[in-house]
């Protein structure tokens, strides 16, 4: 398996993992944190990098289209993302066919094997229905993925939080399905919780390491809370670092509110009722007859 290492500069026993995790799987690869971060959207390459680091991140997505690598000064992105600190993870965005999320894919992978990334071998597969919601296209989203697993690619899969189309994607080869939370970059949260929920019994149903990610949508820490207390693997974003007015600060809360959220979902959240429970006996109060 590739194992994802720490970031650079990180002292020993520092990081996402402890006693109290377990690694993630997907198909081949095994990441120590749980927080998959984008690097769009940010006002500086430098922001960025100062970001990702803040995050904890172990893997960080790239669109790989030419023009999503430089910035207006001619500066390459993948300049400010150490390979020897990231595994990069390449994605397909901004493609609204299943042909040109194969040649993207395919781009992607020519570029990290160059770079000696272990990321090579995996993509982030995002075939979208139009420009104004971004909302994946299923069919195309099929076509491509069934495509890219032919070719040996470890496809982990953003589609909508649809069950039907989860078991889908599942059963024609995704490594990891990834529902979004709601529409790309608008901040909205986890909409559905109902449908996750779903898709995590369904897609877990005899496989319970079967990897489901949420992706898209999420823009505060509570947000990722919540995805993962529902019993997500972990959490994809981007704008929700991005867009803050503190891209650094938020990138920590989003570190943090992954590690509470997985933890509060293992340690069993109390059940729900109607009425109150005293949290001290009511028994042997002292009464003003006792005054």
């Amino acid at each position: 398996m590739a194992r994802i290492g720490r970031r650079a500069g990180a002292r020993k026993g520092e990081g996402p993992m402890n006693a109290q995790h377990t690694p993630l799987t997907v198909g081949s690869f095994t990441l120590a944190s749980r927080l998959l971060v984008g690097t769009g959207k940010y006002a500086t390459f430098e922001l960025m990098a100062e970001a990702l680091a803040a995050s904890g991140c172990q893997v960080v997505t790239v669109a790989v289209r030419r023009e999503r690598l430089l910035d207006s000064g001619g500066r390459n992105i993948l300049d400010f993302v150490d390979p020897d600190a990231y595994t990069l993870l390449p994605n397909t965005a901004g493609c609204f066919n299943a042909d040109d999320a194969v040649r993207t894919a395919r781009l992607g992978r020519e570029l990290l094997e160059g770079l000696g990334n272990a990321g090579a071998g995996w993509v982030k597969l995002e075939v979208l229905g139009d420009r104004k919601t971004l909302l994946p296209d299923p069919v195309g989203t099929l076509e491509a993925l069934r495509t890219l697993v032919a070719e040996g690619f470890t496809v982990l899969c953003y589609t909508s939080d649809d069950p039907i189309m989860a078991m889908r994607l599942k059963d024609a080869g995704a490594a990891a399905v990834m529902p979004a939370g709601s529409p790309i970059g608008s901040g909205q949260g986890v909409l559905n919780p109902w449908s996750i929920r779903i898709i995590l019994e369904m897609l877990k149903e005899g496989d319970g390491g079967y990897p489901v990610i949420v992706d898209a949508g999420v823009g505060t820490p509570s947000d990722v809370t919540i995805a993962m207390e529902l019993g997500a693997d972990g959490v994809l974003l981007n704008t929700g670092i991005a867009g803050a007015a503190d891209p650094v600060a938020m990138a920590r809360a989003m570190k943090l509110a992954v590690e509470a959220g997985y933890l509060g979902r293992r340690a069993g959240r109390i059940p729900r009722k109607l009425y109150a429970t005293a949290s001290s006996p009511l028994e042997g109060v002292i009464g003003a007859e006792g005054a």
